[in-house]
């Protein structure tokens, strides 16, 4: 959970602090930390408090974003940090076409994935 740079930071639409992402997903803000741990969920801090905060369009209908754990997962595995998963997952792609975190949110997670996998290559 480092300190986000302001790149990155400008890539990312809208935050959420951890209390907020709780009350989205109707759980109490150490079950969104647990998810943070176990990285379900990625959190930065950021802002003159750094407060934790973690990308609004992880967080879907009451749930995280289908295919996002999954993506993480594998986006770490290729040896990424937290940064970096920021950075590919908001960086716009024309061949997608948005953002890799949109079309999770648009339930495109099978390409995302592919892509994913294939960073690792």
């Amino acid at each position: 959970m480092n300190e986000i740079d302001a790149k990155t930071d400008a890539l990312v639409p809208a935050w959420l602090t951890l209390p907020d992402v709780a009350d989205r997903l109707g759980v109490e803000v150490t079950r969104v930390r647990q998810l943070v741990r176990e990285g379900q969920l990625i959190a930065v801090r950021r802002g003159e408090n750094r407060v934790l905060q973690v990308p609004a369009d992880f967080i879907g209908e009451g749930r995280v974003v289908k295919g996002l754990t999954g993506t993480i997962t594998l986006l770490r595995d290729d040896g990424f940090s937290d940064e970096e998963m920021l950075e590919w997952l908001f960086t716009p792609d024309d061949t997608l076409p948005g953002t890799p975190a949109r079309a999770l949110r648009e339930n495109r997670g099978t390409e995302v994935k592919r892509r994913a996998q294939a960073l690792a290559v």
